[in-house]
């Protein structure tokens, strides 16, 4: 079993070893199945077949495709792979959720600014309060009550765990920011190399007029008609 569940860990496992199943003789007694015994799961396949040769003594259905309609219509729809689980549709587990103690609230449309600022200055207080406990003398050896210092870090501990997750919950709003912010930048670098292409064509469409207007000069006769030959001068 443990070296099972080492090889489904595995980033490179080796296929099932059901895949030899799939043979193309076996998918054909299972075409052949639903055919003749459409919508009727528990039948007898060896009755049902028994014109065919090599019938397999494990069900055929179990060469079906899963059916991913199922998964889908699950409230919490996740798939197993390579012994770790996915989740159909991602979603950041609030503190809540990881067993933390959440002290902003869960919806996310509603307005956290209030109690984020609260949480921040309940830091900063916190975080006097433990610097005024470190000069406070050690209490005895025979006291059993909890040091102030103790209570302080706990406390900052949880504070910090809410900052952290309210952050978190807003990397998909940060990653849209910077993929707005990219394209932006792709379009402005586009019509910047589009107005650069556009005057490098207009100066050479300007240079090669200018070399067709010298040229027809040349090529014109003294008569001012064109198709001569132009003097020699020596």
């Amino acid at each position: 079993m443990d070296d099972e569940e080492a090889e489904l860990r595995n980033p490179f496992p080796s296929p099932p070893s059901h895949y030899t199943r799939y043979s193309s003789h076996n998918l054909h007694l299972l075409a052949l199945l639903h055919e003749r015994a459409p919508d009727q799961p528990d039948v007898n396949q060896h009755e049902v077949l028994s014109d065919q040769p090599d019938v397999p003594d494990w069900p055929l259905v179990q060469l079906e495709k899963p059916r991913v309609d199922w998964i889908l219509e699950e409230e919490d729809a996740y798939y197993d792979v390579f012994g770790d689980r996915w989740f159909v549709k991602e979603k950041i587990p609030s503190l809540a959720e990881l067993g933390g103690n959440q002290l902003y609230p869960v919806d996310p449309s509603t307005d956290r600014r209030p109690a984020l600022s609260s949480i921040l200055r309940s830091l900063l207080v916190t975080f006097s309060s433990l610097t005024s406990s470190l000069l406070a003398p050690p209490p005895s050896t025979s006291s059993n009550d909890t040091p102030d210092w103790h209570r302080h870090v706990e406390w900052i501990t949880v504070l910090s765990q809410n900052i952290m997750a309210a952050a978190n919950d807003l990397r998909p709003v940060q990653a849209r920011g910077n993929l707005e912010l990219m394209m932006r930048r792709q379009l402005e670098l586009r019509k910047s190399e589009t107005e650069e292409l556009h005057s490098y064509v207009g100066l050479k469409f300007s240079s090669w007029a200018a070399c067709l207007l010298k040229y027809s000069k040349k090529m014109q006769c003294p008569g001012g008609k064109l198709g001569q030959s132009p003097k020699i001068i020596r």
